[in-house]
């Protein structure tokens, strides 16, 4: 395994041994080297191709030695149509990274994102804005604010169903949670808009997301969960949207509510 295909996947906390690219480099401090370690290739969503989208490194690399342990790497990456994204990856060794077969990770990637590009697919409507600020913010470590973008998006899915079907609530938008509660009771009950494997964890999705906003979380506890609650909340995204589909082609058919045709 070369570096390129660790920078081309998701971090991860463990590390991976791949082929030596620093050996023979003394490692100071400052110090900068090219690299020669293959493409790195991530996918984004590109407006003017309007399509998920591979986008590649052109030429070689260069990394900036933090220690004999750390390497810092800037890059840009490019789709086809000429849409650019630059990002930069903070590499750590488990050992010296100069060394004949390192073992590597990603400790920080953070991505410079244009007006055209975006991180997750458009699928999601106005929802891909607050997943797109979540993501960014969990790349930066920002664990707090990733998952109050998370609450956000639960929030507005919630209302704007209840809003396309005619539930009369209490005023809630950031307001008080039994007021939320009761309006995702409603709204579940008429829409099943929570996934039935975990229908009846709708509200404890809530009170997770909400544990940001009261102070019950750090930062670093906000990262821990992040994956596991952006898991969960696309997936109330994803039911809606099917569910609006499966509607959508019921109507087409010219199916009566019964499952009957006209």
């Amino acid at each position: 395994m070369r570096l390129s295909d660790v920078l081309s996947k998701p971090p991860k906390d463990n590390y991976i041994q791949i082929e030596g690219f620093l050996q023979n480099k003394k490692g100071t401090v400052g110090q900068k080297v090219d690299l020669s370690v293959g493409e790195v290739m991530l996918n984004y969503y590109c407006a003017h191709c309007e399509d998920l989208r591979t986008f590649s490194s052109r030429g070689k690399l260069s990394c900036i030695f933090v220690n004999t342990r750390i390497i810092s790497i800037d890059c840009v990456l490019t789709c086809g149509c000429g849409a650019s994204v630059q990002v930069w990856f903070l590499v750590e060794s488990s050992g010296e990274i100069t060394s004949q077969n390192p073992q590597v990770r990603i400790i920080r990637r953070s991505e410079r994102l244009p007006d055209t590009v975006k991180i997750n697919f458009t699928r999601y409507g106005e929802f891909s804005i607050l997943l797109d600020k979540a993501e960014q913010a969990y790349r930066e470590e920002l664990g707090a604010g990733a998952i109050v973008y998370l609450r956000k998006v639960f929030e507005k899915i919630t209302i704007q169903t209840a809003n396309a079907i005619g539930i009369e609530y209490a005023k809630y938008e950031g307001g008080n949670p039994k007021n939320f509660s009761d309006l995702l009771k409603k709204v579940d009950e008429q829409c099943h808009i929570i996934p039935k494997e975990f229908s009846s964890d709708g509200y404890k999705l809530f009170r997770e997301l909400s544990g940001v906003v009261h102070g019950e979380y750090d930062e670093a506890l906000g990262l821990s969960k992040f994956e596991p609650l952006h898991r969960l909340v696309i997936g109330i995204l994803e039911n809606v949207r099917i569910s609006a589909e499966l509607e959508e082609a019921k109507k087409t058919l010219g199916w009566c509510e019964d499952g009957e045709k006209l």
